[in-house]
C-alpha cells in the first residue's frame, strides 16, 4: 500500500496544480520511485491511497502496467491518518504487507527489511535512514538485535538519542489492524507504533539500502533531484560542449555551453551558447537562451528562459516564461508564470 494523499502545503504554489506525490524527480513523479522499489522486491499489487487531487494521480499512473505492477486506487473522503488509511482497506489485506509513503523520494532495495521481518517474526518492521537533523523527524532507538526499544517524535535538540529516523516504509502483519480504531484519525509514528511498543509486541528496525529523501520543502525537492542525478548520471563527452562531472540525460543540444554535474537534462532540452548549468535539473522541452547561468535550481518542463538569465537556488514550475536579464535567487515560480526582464528577485514566491 502506498500513501499518496499529501497536499504539500509547504511546496505551494507548485502543489496548487499537482499533488505532492506527482512532483518531479528527474522528470518522473516522486511516487513512481516508491512503486518501482516495491515492484523490484517482487510485489505484484499496490493499493494507492489518494486524497488531494486524486484524479491527477490516476491520470498520470494509470493501471500501473508501465511500472511493472497492478495499481488499485483507494480514495479518502476525509483524511484518516497514515494508519487510518490502511485500516480502511483492512478487509483486502492478509498475512504480511508493505506500506510506503508516496510523497518522499524512495529509490531503495527492500530485500533486507523483508528478510529481517521474516527472520525475527516481527509484527512490524520499520525502514530507517540516517539524517543530519533528526529533530525534524521521528527518531528510533534500537537494541543490539535491531529490536525497537523507544521512539521520539520531533525531539528537542537535548532529547536526540539517535540519528536514525522513521523513513515511512513498513512491513506489517495484519495483526496490527487490531490496534487501529475504526473511524478515527490515526497515525503510524504518533499512535500505532507507540501502542505496539507499550504492548510488548515485536517491533524491529532495518536501515534502508538506497536513496531516501524527504521532499517537504522547495529546497528538499531540489536536493532530491540533485542526489538522484548524482546517482543515475554518468560522465559523457559531446563535441562542442564543456562537460564536468556526471550528467543524467538522453537527447539535448548545448553547443557552446558549459555543463557541471550533477546535472539532469530532460528530453529535448536546448541550451544556448555561453550558458552555464551546474547542480540543477532541467525539465523536458525547456529552452534556455544564450549567456545564462543556472545553479542549484529546478526548472520544470516546457519553460522558456531568454538570454542572460541568472537562476540560483530557485524552483520554476512548468510552462514558465522568463525574460532576458531576469535574475532569480532563492525564489519559486508556480506553473505558467511570466516574468519580463530585466528584473532581480530574491526570496520571492510567485503564482
Amino acid at each position: 500500500m502506498v500513501l499518496a494523499g499529501g497536499e504539500g502545503t509547504r511546496l505551494r504554489p507548485l502543489t496548487n496544480t499537482r499533488p505532492k506525490p506527482l512532483l518531479p524527480v528527474l522528470g518522473r513523479p516522486c511516487v513512481e520511485y516508491a512503486i518501482r522499489s516495491l515492484a523490484s522486491a517482487g510485489i505484484e499489487q499496490v493499493f494507492l491511497a489518494c486524497g488531494y487531487r486524486s484524479a491527477d494521480i490516476v491520470a498520470v499512473l494509470g493501471d500501473g502496467k508501465d511500472l511493472g505492477i497492478e495499481l488499485v486506487y483507494a480514495f479518502e473522503d476525509e483524511p484518516a491518518g497514515t494508519a487510518g488509511a490502511v485500516k480502511l482497506l483492512g478487509d483486502k489485506l492478509e498475512g504480511t504487507f508493505v506500506v510506503a509513503s508516496g510523497d518522499v523520494l524512495v529509490d531503495v532495495d527492500l530485500s533486507e527489511i523483508l528478510r529481517l521481518h521474516r527472520d525475527k517474526g516481527a509484527i512490524a518492521t520499520i525502514a530507517l535512514t540516517e539524517v543530519d537533523t533528526p529533530q525534524e523527524f521521528g527518531i528510533v532507538g534500537l537494541d543490539e538485535s535491531s529490536r525497537i526499544i523507544r521512539f521520539k517524535e520531533k525531539p528537542a535538540p537535548a532529547e536526540v538519542f539517535s540519528n536514525l529516523i522513521n523513513a515511512g516504509i513498513y512491513v506489517l502483519q495484519t495483526d496490527v489492524l487490531d490496534y487501529i480504531p475504526d473511524g478515527e484519525k490515526f497515525d503510524f509514528s504518533k499512535n500505532l507504533f507507540p501502542s505496539l511498543l507499550d504492548a510488548g509486541r515485536p517491533l524491529f528496525g532495518s536501515k534502508l539500502d538506497g536513496l531516501w529523501k524527504d521532499i517537504g520543502r522547495p529546497g528538499d525537492l531540489l536536493e532530491a533531484n540533485i542526489k538522484m542525478a548524482a546517482k543515475r548520471g554518468k560522465r559523457i563527452e559531446i563535441e562542442g560542449v564543456s562537460i564536468f562531472g556526471s550528467v543524467c540525460a538522453t537527447t539535448f543540444s548545448a553547443n557552446g555551453a558549459v555543463l557541471e554535474g550533477p546535472l539532469y537534462l530532460g528530453d529535448g532540452v536546448k541550451v544556448g551558447e555561453g550558458t552555464r548549468l551546474s547542480s540543477s535539473a532541467i525539465g523536458s522541452g525547456t529552452v534556455i537562451g544564450k549567456g545564462s547561468e543556472i545553479h542549484g535550481s529546478l526548472v520544470m518542463d516546457r519553460c522558456n528562459l531568454s538570454d542572460n538569465c541568472i537562476i540560483k537556488g530557485s524552483l520554476i514550475g512548468e510552462r514558465c516564461n522568463v525574460g532576458g536579464g531576469v535574475a532569480l535567487v532563492n525564489s519559486v515560480l508556480g506553473d505558467g508564470v511570466t516574468l519580463e526582464g530585466p528584473i532581480s528577485l530574491e526570496g520571492k514566491t510567485l503564482e
